[in-house]
């Protein structure tokens, strides 16, 4: 017999988000942050929870994708192109979830994206006192760059991590003779 946990893991779904998951976005982002709350700045902590509106906006900037556990947004990353490569920006799975390894497959949805472009190199900005975090990007294959000040990011600091993606090479590439 599962337990329940697993049970719910097995109903979970990653998709990409629409427009009409704007609120549930926002929603998700709020919960997930507000664990923290107290170590964010003010202005660090509206800009880790936008605003419905400002979700809105974000739809033409790169793909979001949603975490649904029983039809419900639980989870939500999204992406965007910076000059540094691409970047992953408002990653969050809800507190009452956490756990359940949706925070990973969030991540492979990213992974899948990302294996048919022509990025060479995905990076983020987490903080030191989400727990787990750190460790999570580690083990899909992000490394630390640096530590960030609290001069950067609305007074709170925090740390860069990439990772690098290698593009196959073609067979001419690799000085092979196309037959």
């Amino acid at each position: 017999m599962l337990r329940p946990e697993a049970k719910r893991a097995l109903e979970l779904k990653i998709r990409l988000a629409d427009g009409g998951d704007s609120a549930a976005i926002a929603d998700a982002l709020f919960a997930a942050f507000s664990l923290n709350r107290a170590q964010y700045t003010p202005e660090a902590f509206t800009a880790v929870t936008p605003a419905v509106a400002d979700i809105d906006g974000r739809f033409a900037e790169g793909p979001i994708w949603v975490a649904e556990l029983d039809g419900a947004v639980v989870g939500t990353v999204s992406l965007t192109t910076e000059p540094e490569g691409l970047y992953i920006r408002s990653m969050a799975v809800r507190p009452d979830v956490q756990g359940m390894g949706i925070g990973h497959k969030l991540l492979d949805a990213v992974d899948d994206f990302i294996s048919t472009s022509e990025i060479d190199r995905i990076f983020l900005y987490t903080t030191y006192f989400v727990p787990g975090a750190k460790e999570m990007y580690e083990k899909h294959g992000f490394k630390w760059v640096r530590d960030t000040t609290a001069e950067e990011w609305y007074g709170t600091p925090g740390l860069e991590m990439d990772k690098r993606i290698e593009q196959p090479q073609s067979s001419q590439n690799r000085g092979e003779n196309a037959l």
